[in-house]
């Protein structure tokens, strides 16, 4: 047996696990009685089930033939022929005792005389254990042939007393360890597929086609199909068995026993019960069916309460629970709701289940007083019989029964977990049969019936009647917004009022060391011929200085180059050294700053080689710049992973729930990829997370207390459906981390092919569209399911929002425009990536930035209440969409402000978190506000009264660019609109040519004044900076700031002369109609660029 093992630890935990319950055994146990334990197998092909095989095959994972085994107080004995003592051997070397289990002592089998040398040595050793009086054995146990009965015979004549310990060491082997409960769930797997793609599709056929085939065999092939690929994957088929002959019964002949065969009668077409179990590595799985043919009401009704009796015993199956109550649970749910069928009822509802089929001492009966405990698994199997059909249409289908079962797992705290997780409502297990003409109205009734809308109808009342826009006047939303403004200032300053700043810790970089003592340094020949040498193990290089060799660690060096001149090769080596201009993440740190450092070497070596020579010199540069590449480029990979791992937060471990029914999709795609090439794959939840497996094995795990928000985005108006999971903490997979994790699918064609000749009333079109209907239909359907199976089960830990698409917005996040949707508590883009998600709590305030309504976008800017978290930006939203994300912002109780320029954030926040309370004792967020109402109603009167821009000017507009430079340029204009109205009207009917002769003695009457320009700057400014009321008043030049004042110069002229930025340039103190028409100039054209720079 070389090529068998045993799994020592197993070994070594399971008979720690059987000591420990014999040492502690109760007095009312037979274990506490015994001063030994002794068990033989023999040779019987006849014999599947027996306790002695069990505990071999639980302990050894084998079945050994013709061996004893002793356990004693002091040792543990076996007795066996030569090659399995070899095989024995694995569990015996090793500290037993440090285990609590004592040492393994091997005995081989002597045929000269007979064993009875060996005999004498178990008796002994039986005799010196304990008072070694008590032997514990299974009486049941009888294999036959000479070695078991000899031994038999030589323990029959010592004065043992003997104790049956079958229900004792059934109890101790019952509780199953993980790797027994995946052989279990592997087994419960091939049970399923054996009934549903072979037994439930022969009978489907066989109801079809009316055929009559007897029960036996059907039963007989179900034994065939183990052995098929066709229905059996991911097991090893050699190691597949039947637990027992599958049992097929129907036509009024039921015995709801495992023990009975199936009969040579032909099917009958009424109730057809099924019981099928199957054995994967000697551990048992079994379920059992009832399949219906044209069921009456009466029998529709039994069956379901029978499932209801099913579900009430899975549930009182717990941990500590005594299996007689289990039984009575059962039988108080029958005398209450009916009572009339208590009698037709199985006597026992389950039965424990391992590697013997049917644990008789663990029935789930009215006399079984032992207790569940966790881990432990049942089959429960729950009927009626002999029950009545008053509607059958012949003789076998009057008496009919009902039997179903699953095999379950004791959890603790709950009740059992089913591992057979087959359908078995009544419209998965009945079958009607019908005419053609029912067929075709019953699918017409299904056309018509239309799916419900997604989404939490709690959740979509809310936020459309707090979105829709047309719902809130402009007065209440000013006013609320005053409101918001104070509260946002005041919260922040009683939110920073418990914060402390503190020095930030600089985490200062390990500096790394390529020896730490000369004896790590190699002995190669290189080094002693002064060549370069590369210590890939220690990710040096070794470079000779002045005659010695020097190793300089692989992350000093910055770059390398090689360069080929006439007869010479040069390698340069360039060094990262302290005031070297360093890029992010570049180069180390130096904790000697002022130490001496080498900047940069060079070598030179021949390409000529000498007579005698293998190679030339300069071989040595070429095999060190190649190697210097390699380990540089793998030193950088593994600092960047290093990098990507900083801040990743540990998570819990996943518990894998073994249902079957956990909620499931397929086919899905992950983003970001775990690979470079997308692969697809199943997200599964489970007991405390999620995992997506690909076909290819990767796993990505999502623990529920890790999800921040969770989406489903349906397929409407969309190409893809999807799942997306916003994290509080970054996970790792595809050696990055990631925050936002998504899972989708698509529903149609991403590309078009345009080549392709189309036809509107094209039938393979029209088949296709409906097709991608259907499929979206679908696909809503099933990943709507999901959702709501996972809301249930993590009893609303996680909930998933879905984005109202029809109060969206455009706009730029990133790179391109996309539509952001709102949900209940963010705003989200989830189909391009990256994805964009804000959460609408963590926002202090949104600054919406260049609104000039003469521009086409506007941008937005979103404020976190942390600080020191990085601003959100989206840009170019539609102005059109201006009132409706206002009005979604008040809803939403979010502060908002506008400005008509963009600002320098980076330096406001930095500000802001410099001295936070000096920010707000300043006002706070004022600084973002509109000047005072007052000033607010003149200039709104002013403008009423005096803005009307031309067709000349709206063509100017128009054509405006959103960039800032030019935005600045349009406020200019819109100060200069209001000094043509200050102006003459008798300008207003001037042409083109007038207007530049005015432009042009402007330009000479500036550059008379140049000189006096100086003493009249400070006048200017101050003007500059007045309101519009003032400049009515005044006449002067209007700017935007104080800034351009030295170009400003004041005058008495009734022209109002004033400054350019250029001399060339118009003057801008020019009368304002001149100005604002000779703006529309090629020559007013480029005064404005040159005034922008």
């Amino acid at each position: 047996m070389p090529s068998l093992s045993v799994d020592r630890d197993v070994f070594l935990r399971r008979m720690k696990r059987l000591y420990t319950a014999w040492q502690n055994a109760p007095e009312d146990d037979a274990l506490h009685k015994v001063d030994a334990i002794v068990t033989v197998v023999g040779t019987d092909e006849d014999v599947v089930y027996a306790k002695s095989i069990s505990l071999q095959t639980w302990l050894l994972g084998y079945e050994l033939t013709d061996t004893v085994m002793v356990l004693t107080e002091g040792g543990i004995y076996f007795l066996a022929s030569k090659k399995k003592i070899e095989f024995l051997k694995q569990i015996e070397n090793g500290k037993e005792n440090a285990e609590n289990v004592p040492p393994v002592h091997l005995l081989t089998r002597e045929k000269g005389d007979k064993d009875k040398a060996n005999f004498v040595k178990l008796i002994s050793a039986i005799k010196e254990s304990k008072k070694g009086k008590h032997v514990g054995e299974f009486s049941k146990d009888k294999f036959p042939g000479e070695f078991s009965e000899s031994w038999r015979a030589v323990l029959g004549k010592e004065s043992f007393e003997k104790v049956d310990l079958s229900a004792s060491l059934a109890y101790v082997m019952a509780p199953k360890e993980e790797n027994e409960m995946k052989v279990i769930q592997k087994a419960a797997q091939v049970t399923m597929d054996v009934y549903n793609k072979y037994l439930k599709e022969q009978l489907m056929e066989i109801i079809d086609a009316d055929k009559r085939v007897k029960h036996a065999k059907l039963a007989d092939g179900v034994e065939e199909a183990l052995q098929n690929k066709k229905y059996i994957t991911g097991v090893d088929a050699a190691q597949l068995d039947m637990c027992y002959p599958a049992i097929i019964q129907s036509g009024g002949n039921y015995n709801l026993k495992f023990s009975v065969v199936s009969d040579k009668n032909n099917i009958h077409f009424g109730a057809i019960t099924i019981a099928l179990g199957v054995r994967y590595k000697s551990y048992c799985s079994n379920i059992v069916r009832t399949i219906m043919v044209d069921p009456t009401e009466e029998m529709q009704e039994n069956y379901n309460f029978l499932l209801k009796v099913e579900e009430a015993i899975i549930d009182k199956l717990r941990d500590g629970v005594k299996l007689s109550d289990v039984f009575q649970t059962a039988v108080d749910l029958v005398k209450k709701e009916k009572p009339d069928l208590l009698e037709k009822m199985t006597k026992s509802v389950g039965f424990g289940m391992g590697i013997e089929f049917r644990e008789g001492s663990m029935l789930i009966g009215p006399k079984t007083t032992v207790k569940a405990k966790k881990g432990m698994v049942f089959n429960v199997n729950v009927g009626f019989a002999g029950l009545t059909n008053k509607g059958a249409k012949d003789d076998q289908g009057k008496t009919y029964a009902l039997f179903v079962g699953d095999t379950v797992h004791v959890a603790e705290g709950q009740g059992a977990a089913v591992i057979t997780n087959l359908k078995k409502r009544v419209k998965h297990c009945a079958i009607f049969l019908k005419d053609e003409n029912d067929e075709e109205e019953e699918e017409e009734e299904e056309e018509e019936v239309k799916p419900d809308m997604l989404g939490r109808g709690r959740r979509t009342a809310v936020i459309e009647s707090r979105l829709r826009t047309d719902q809130t006047a402009e007065e209440k939303r000013v006013s609320h917004q005053k409101e918001l403004a104070e509260k946002i200032n005041r919260e922040a300053k009683e939110r920073l009022k418990g914060l402390k700043r503190g020095d930030t810790e600089v985490k200062a970089k390990k500096s790394n060391v390529s020896y730490k003592n000369v004896s790590q340094m190699p002995r190669e020949p290189e080094l002693k011929e002064l060549k370069i040498f590369v210590d890939r193990k220690y990710e040096t290089i070794i470079l000779p200085v002045f005659g010695v060799s020097t190793p300089f660690h692989i992350s000093m060096i910055k770059n390398i180059s090689q360069s080929v001149e006439g007869d010479y090769t040069y390698l340069r080596v360039n060094f990262f050294h302290p005031g070297a201009s360093l890029g992010r993440n570049e180069g180390p740190a130096f904790p000697q700053p002022d130490a001496t450092f080498l900047k940069e070497i060079t070598y030179r070596s021949s390409n000529a080689k000498e007579p005698g020579e293998i190679s030339a010199p300069s071989t040595n540069l070429n095999t060190a710049f190649r190697l210097i590449k390699e380990v540089q480029k793998k030193f950088r990979t593994r600092e960047a992973e290093e990098r990507e791992r900083e801040g990743i937060v540990k998570q819990d471990t996943l518990v894998i729930n073994p249902n079957r029914g956990n909620p499931r999709l397929k086919d899905l795609y992950i983003r970001p990829n775990i690979v470079s090439k997308r692969i697809s794959g199943t997200l599964e939840a489970h007991t405390n997370g999620f995992r997506f497996t690909s076909v290819r094995g990767d796993k990505v795990d999502i623990l529920y207390n890790n999800i921040k928000h969770a989406f489903f985005q349906p397929c409407d108006g969309e190409m893809i459906t999807m799942l997306h999971f916003n994290l509080k903490h970054a996970i790792m997979f595809g050696k990055k981390k990631h925050n936002d994790v998504q899972f989708f699918t698509e529903v149609g064609e991403i590309t078009t092919d345009l080549g392709k000749h189309q036809h509107m009333h094209d039938r393979d079109d029209l088949h296709a569209e409906q097709a991608e209907r259907e499929m979206r239909q679908k696909l809503k359907a099933a990943f709507k399911a999901f959702c709501e199976k996972v809301e249930n089960m993590t009893k609303g830990e996680v909930e998933f929002d879905v984005p109202f698409r029809e109060l969206g917005f455009f706009g730029v996040p990133y790179r391109s425009t996309v539509l952001l949707q709102p949900t209940s508590g963010c705003l989200v883009n989830l189909t391009e990536w990256p994805p964009f998600v804000i959460t609408l709590d963590e926002v202090e305030l949104v600054h919406f930035e260049r609104v000039q309504f003469h521009l086409k976008n506007f941008d937005m800017v979103f404020v976190f209440k942390d600080y020191h978290k990085k601003i959100a930006m989206v840009n170019s939203v539609p102005m059109n969409q201006l009132d409706h994300v206002k009005d979604w912002l008040n809803s939403c109780d979010i502060h908002y402000t506008e400005g008509i320029q963009s600002l320098n954030w980076t330096k406001i926040m930095k500000t802001i978190t410099d001295d936070s309370e000096g920010f707000f004792d300043n006002g706070g967020w004022v600084f973002l506000e509109p000047e005072s109402d007052e000033e607010d109603e003149e200039e709104e009167e002013e403008d009423d009264d005096e803005f009307q821009p031309s067709d000349s000017e709206e063509v100017e507009e128009s054509s405006e660019s959103e960039y800032s430079e030019e935005s600045n340029w349009s406020d200019e204009e819109e100060d200069e609109s209001d000094e043509e109205e200050m102006g003459s009207s008798e300008e207003s009917g001037k042409d083109w040519d007038e207007l530049e002769e005015e432009a042009r003695q402007a330009d000479r009457e500036y550059e008379q004044e140049e000189e006096g320009r100086g003493s009249r700057k400070s006048h200017s400014s101050r003007h500059s900076s007045h309101k519009s009321s003032s400049r009515k008043s005044s006449g002067k030049s209007p700017h935007k700031s104080s800034s351009s004042s030295h170009h400003h110069k004041s005058g008495s002229s009734s022209k109002g002369k004033g400054g350019s930025s250029s001399k060339s340039s118009p003057s801008k103190g020019t009368p304002s109609k001149k100005r604002r028409h000779d703006s529309g100039s090629p020559r007013g054209k480029d005064s404005k660029k040159k005034r922008l720079k």
